[in-house]
């Protein structure tokens, strides 16, 4: 533990942040399950929502420094794909 005043505040700050990155995280990995949920399950218009959920989540990510925009940008394409794969 922290013997310096700015050391402690530091560490409240630091915990604060952790939570919110983990909910965070854990809101974008439930909507890429429920897309892939949907796109197994052959529904085309459940799919197309939750791909628009699942993109949201992924741009908000990004922008919030959880996710490198280029690893965002190859999720999105591989979402796509997989979303046209249904409707065909």
């Amino acid at each position: 533990m922290p013997n310096i005043k700015s050391a402690k505040k530091r560490v409240k700050t630091i915990e604060a942040k952790t939570l919110q990155n983990k909910m965070l995280k854990t809101a974008l990995k439930t909507a890429i399950k429920k897309y892939e949920a949907a796109i197994e399950a052959g529904e085309k218009e459940v799919a197309a929502e939750t791909y628009k959920a699942a993109v949201k989540k992924l741009d908000k990510a990004v922008a919030q420094g959880l996710l490198h925009k280029n690893a965002a940008a190859r999720k999105k394409s591989q979402f796509t794909r997989k979303l046209n794969t249904v409707n065909a």
